[in-house]
């Protein structure tokens, strides 16, 4: 049988619509419609005046949406984009970075959620301001964080959509991010972070059925899994030799271990080692200190909540290997020209970079395989994908500037003005984001998911050191973790700037970064920058003073319990800044018109002043919003499904290692 398609231009690029049919369209516009109720029904009913209810949704969520939010904000149309090209190109080990959160969402919840709930804080540089006092870890962290979004999720997110548009309704790239931005946008700073959950909630769902549906077709197409297998290791491109090029045959022919995630620690592309402890460390980083993710589960009603919402998450995430791994792989055996091509002038062809098509092959299996109707749900799927992503980056990066940078500036900002500035920043992100996307389309062979896990190889673990260290060991003061971060930040950006410099090439033409710079993989490099960054930070915190114990309860794992007074390494000088409207005479209030009321409650500023709440109350609420306390049934159920999440875990590892 021949499983090679001709070396046609892809149909988006050929000026014919896949999706140009009432079916298609009619699906669209429903999900667009059911989107936006979800949205304004989640306005309506919670509170987005205050920066509690806008930027934590009140703390008042249950497990269920957060365990699906947090799969919708870590799945992004980078992840259907990503991991079914690198599928496509290598096989099955990029899904075992999907199973390492099974691991990770058991460390996030049961270790890292419990002391940032006791801490009481909103944002992870508060926590790091609290725990080693000063403002200069916070703010690195602040700005080093939102370099990240800018670099590993938006504009990557931005990008893979955009693809998809691009081959299902051929616009240009850049005016189908400018679309898809117009709308996601919209609830994401009207509606707060409830909106964002809700819709997410609503997104998740659609992303899992019109996944399993596709994932139907591809394997009816391939004729089932052992076929699959089969047929995989036999996909190489018609076209592997080329005037003035020398292509070796491992550039086109599927690695042996293609269905392997263990693979050799010195030869494989993906070696096992890194795997399992490079990727530890940048699943820490990700899962257990980033805003976007912890946010999600601060907003939790209470301890219970945030441990069964991360069960739920860590099961959500054995399904990324089934539903976008294999299709892409699925894509190689049915396109193997257009998504195995290894010619840069054949790949430019096809898809308008040189240095190889996978990252088309999700997008090309939804446009020839789905019929009408169902191409417009997947179309929703994509779009449902990039819409949460973005959404749930755009609230936690605003969250960050706002709470964390703004307010060094403008130390006296009042609360409306505060959320003006976070969603104002939101458009400045976007754009430096657009401008970064010509570097990810031509970076690591034109494979997204490695892209991203690369660069963040190079910022991320000198911050999962500092996190560590910081809550388990007490002694780790200011000194040692400032100067860890910022020795860690320097190796990492040389490591990164040579990369972007030098190229990172493809396997036909090759980078010629020095060897010993780029010669070691992205994941033992992540190994050796944590070690170095623990070696400092402990190292010159023994050095200088430890910070006494008074200034540690509930912040740091062995004080969890302390239930004396913390007194504060400093002052937090924002929280003070919101009574200073109760000394001097009370100003005048104008009674606005009809259309600032308008914009007031489509941005949920209040209409009048928030109620004073007098000590007591203060108290009370912060009692309650630092509890940890949690029934002993329900304890012990979420525990045991704990365990039980990690054998499931433990045997998908092997079954497929």
């Amino acid at each position: 049988m021949n499983l090679q398609v001709t070396t046609a231009v892809p149909q988006a690029d050929n000026g014919t619509l896949a999706i140009n049919n009432p079916a298609d369209i009619s699906v669209i516009v429903i999900y667009f419609i059911v989107v936006l109720v979800v949205g304004l029904w989640a306005m309506l009913s919670t509170s987005r005046g205050t920066v509690g209810g806008f930027f934590l949704a009140g703390r008042s969520m249950v497990w269920w949406p957060i365990g699906a939010s947090l799969f919708a904000s870590n799945i992004g149309s980078g992840h259907f984009v990503g991991l079914a090209g690198t599928g496509a190109a290598a096989g099955i080990a990029i899904g075992g970075f999907e199973w390492n959160a099974l691991v990770m969402v058991i460390i996030l919840g049961w270790l890292f959620v419990p002391i940032y709930i006791k801490a009481g804080v909103v944002t992870m540089p508060e926590y790091l301001k609290r725990r080693f006092g000063g403002q200069r870890i916070r703010i690195y962290l602040s700005v080093l964080s939102l370099m990240l979004y800018i670099f590993t999720k938006i504009s990557a997110d931005m990008f893979s959509g955009a693809i998809f548009i691009q081959q299902a309704l051929g616009l240009d790239i850049y005016v189908a991010v400018v679309l898809l931005l117009m709308i996601t946008a919209l609830y994401t700073v009207t509606g707060g972070l409830a909106a964002v959950i809700y819709t997410d909630t609503l997104q998740t769902i659609i992303m899992v059925v019109g996944s399993f549906i596709l994932m139907g077709f591809g394997f009816n197409a391939v004729g089932g899994y052992d076929a699959f297998v089969e047929k995989y290791m036999q996909a190489k491109p018609s076209v592997v030799t080329w005037p003035g090029l020398n292509i070796s045959a491992r550039c086109y022919t599927p690695s042996p271990d293609s269905f392997h995630i263990f693979r050799d620690p010195l030869t494989g592309d993906m070696p096992w080692p890194g795997l399992v402890f490079g990727l530890t460390i940048l699943g820490i980083w990700y899962w257990c200190t980033d805003q976007v993710i912890v946010q999600r589960c601060l907003s939790a009603k209470n301890l219970s909540h945030v441990k069964a919402g991360c069960i739920l998450c860590g099961y959500l995430k054995l399904l990324p290997m089934f539903l976008m791994v294999f299709p892409g792989m699925m894509s190689r055996i049915l396109y193997t020209d257009v998504v195995a091509c290894v010619v840069p002038e054949l790949c430019t062809k096809y898809c308008g970079t040189s240095v190889g098509c996978s990252n088309v092959a999700y997008p090309r299996m939804v446009v020839d395989l789905m019929p009408n109707g169902l191409r417009g749900l997947m179309l929703s799927v994509m779009l449902a994908s990039l819409m949460s992503s973005l959404t749930s980056i755009f609230n936690s990066a605003s969250t960050l500037f706002t709470m964390d940078i703004y307010t060094k500036i403008r130390s006296q900002a009042s609360e409306k003005e505060l959320m003006i500035a976070g969603r104002v920043f939101i458009l400045a992100l976007i754009g430096v984001s657009i401008a970064w996307i010509p570097i990810i389309q031509s970076s690591k062979s034109g494979q997204l998911f490695d892209y991203i896990q690369s660069i963040t190889s190079y910022l991320g673990p000198p911050i999962t050191a500092v996190f560590l260290l910081g809550i388990f060991c007490k002694r780790v003061n200011e000194q040692g973790a400032f100067y860890g971060l910022l020795v860690g930040l320097f190796i990492g950006l040389a490591r990164m700037i040579a990369e972007f410099a030098y190229g990172t090439g493809s396997c036909v033409t090759p980078s010629n970064c020095p060897k010993i710079i780029c010669g070691v993989h992205y994941l033992y490099f992540a190994l050796i920058l944590f070690g170095i960054s623990c070696i400092l930070v402990l190292g010159i915190s023994l050095a200088t003073k430890p910070i006494d114990d008074k200034h540690l309860y509930r912040l740091c794992w062995s004080l969890r319990n302390n239930t004396e007074e913390r007194v504060d390494l400093e002052v937090d000088d924002w929280t003070n800044t919101q009574d200073q409207e109760s000394t001097g005479v009370e100003e005048p209030h104008e009674e606005p018109g009809c259309c600032r009321k308008a914009i007031n409650w489509f941005c949920g500023f209040d209409q009048g002043s928030a109620p004073k709440l007098s000590e007591e109350e203060q108290a009370e609420l912060q009692k309650k919003l630092t509890d940890t306390s949690e029934h002993p049934l329900w304890r012990n159920v979420v525990n045991a499904n704990g365990i039980v999440l990690l054998t499931v875990a433990v045997f998908f590892h092997g079954f497929y290692a």
